[in-house]
């Protein structure tokens, strides 16, 4: 300001050229005025208070000082943070700060720039306002306060933070994603996701539940505590959109196709409360727990197909062996005085292409799913049951004895009886023929032996007249 005035005096004491200067000499300039000189000075003035004001307004969103006190003296006409500039002078600057100890700001003693801090708005919400300041000195240079600008950065700062929240929730969904991808068993895909997830979300328990029917859901997996969430709870999540806060519980559907296959649920540690960043981490877990849980029903299913007979439900022919053979591993190492023993049981069924040629191929699939119900319905959870292939079925009775496999092959006996009509000739009917092995515990027979055995019964029994049951005798291979 200074200079200016300095400048425009000289330029109004210095002489002005014209066409009448004389030559070889300076021209004679007219001698202006006092008033002359006022006016531009007081336009100087003017101009250079309004290129202070211009660039204060441009430089940031409010201009304020305080005195030594910390209170404001000056505060732009257009006020700030919803205050009027009038509210604003005579109060203390650090009325309006979150944190106190931001107070020191509005009373710089040295040159601040670009400090940010947090202040409340005239209706309560917070601000962040991004400050530089100077200190002011009096005539004789001692500190009597400090001026300075504020830009409100709070869009800027909240799209920040939630841009970092969204990376955050990137890179946890990820996490969780890979110990689910690097899981190979799918049965303990879900055991990962869990596990992953809890400790994500800082959460005391997590569960992962699969579909059972339309409106019941079973444990599948879980993480941390041994609690459980309201069946009333799961019912709520599975008709929203979204996850659903509860109490301390956080619960999401897992959907597919538009159809809820399973529901995760949170549940807090005390005192903690799910927050918005909460809800959105869970909601993408859910997303991808709904293809897992797909991929995995698929799986099963495959394995289901791979396994049994799909005619009758029933264990296929190679499973059935297998299974069998474990449980005669156990039983031969158990030695002499394992008590548990076993049966396997052939059967073969009578005149069953009678069936087929009295009334259709179709009648004949009947017959071969009635069977299997029966055989179902006569067994215990513990045993197993194989259609073979064609007309031919297996039963392991688990640590039966003759006594029990007897009672066992006469009940299907008679039940078979009521298909015998199926034949269409009395003289022949449809009926089943029995052949039994009881293993031996600790004997020095093998497995292929074993099952010749029961074959070889079921075939006496088949000589014997049909619909009849025939044992197969122990004989050790040093007696054969």
């Amino acid at each position: 300001m200074i200079r200016a005035f300095r400048l425009l005096r000289e330029t109004a004491k210095a002489p002005v050229a014209g066409p009448g200067a004389p030559a070889g000499g300076r021209p004679e300039a007219a001698p202006q005025t006092d008033d002359s000189f006022d006016r531009s000075l007081q336009a100087a003035l003017i101009e250079s208070r309004q290129r202070y004001k211009d660039l204060v307004d441009i430089a940031g969103d409010f201009a304020w000082e305080t005195d030594a006190a910390g209170v404001f003296v000056f505060v732009s006409p257009r006020g700030a943070l919803g205050y009027r500039a009038a509210d604003l002078i005579g109060r203390r600057a650090a009325e309006l700060l979150e944190d106190a100890e931001d107070a020191a700001a509005f009373a710089a003693r040295e040159p601040l720039e670009n400090l940010q801090l947090w202040l409340r708005r005239a209706d309560g919400a917070p601000a962040c306002l991004r400050l530089s300041a100077v200190p002011v000195a009096d005539a004789a240079g001692l500190w009597k306060g400090a001026r300075g600008i504020c830009r409100d950065v709070t869009a800027a700062r909240t799209r920040d933070a939630a841009l970092a929240r969204a990376g955050l929730r990137e890179r946890l969904l990820g996490h969780i994603l890979r110990a689910v991808r690097d899981t190979v068993e799918p049965a303990e895909m879900l055991a990962a996701a869990a596990t992953a997830t809890g400790r994500a979300l800082g959460a005391s328990t997590c569960l992962v539940l699969r579909a059972d029917g339309a409106e019941s859901f079973r444990p599948a997996a879980r993480f941390g505590e041994d609690q459980d969430v309201a069946e009333e709870r799961l019912a709520e999540a599975a008709a929203a959109e979204t996850p659903l806060a509860v109490g301390p519980w956080l619960v999401a559907a897992t959907r597919y196709h538009h159809g809820v296959n399973g529901i995760v649920a949170l549940c807090a540690v005390e005192g903690r409360a799910w927050s918005v960043d909460d809800r959105a981490l869970l909601g993408g877990v859910a997303d991808h727990l709904g293809i897992a849980i797909a991929q995995i029903e698929d799986h099963e299913r495959l394995r289901e197909l791979s396994r049994t007979d799909g005619l009758t439900g029933l264990l296929n022919r190679r499973t059935f062996y297998e299974e069998v053979e474990r449980r005669w591993r156990r039983i031969s190492q158990g030695g002499a005085a394992n008590a548990s023993g076993g049966a396997l049981v052939y059967c073969d069924l009578d005149n069953f292409k009678l069936v087929n040629d009295h009334a259709g191929h179709g009648a004949g699939d009947d017959a071969l799913r009635h069977v299997a119900r029966i055989l179902r319905e006569l067994t215990r959870g513990q045993d197993l049951l194989s259609r073979l292939g064609g007309d031919e079925f297996a039963l392991w009775l688990e640590g039966a004895d003759r006594a029990g496999a007897e009672s066992k092959a006469a009940a299907i006996l008679q039940a078979v009886r009521a298909l015998a009509h199926l034949s269409g000739d009395a003289a022949r009917p449809f009926a089943v023929s029995l052949g039994i092995a009881l293993a031996e515990p600790g004997g020095e027979e093998t497995l292929t032996a074993f099952f010749a055995r029961a074959d070889g019964a079921m075939y006496a029994a088949k000589q014997a007249g049909k619909g009849q049951v025939a044992f197969a005798p122990f004989v050790p291979e040093a007696d054969a």
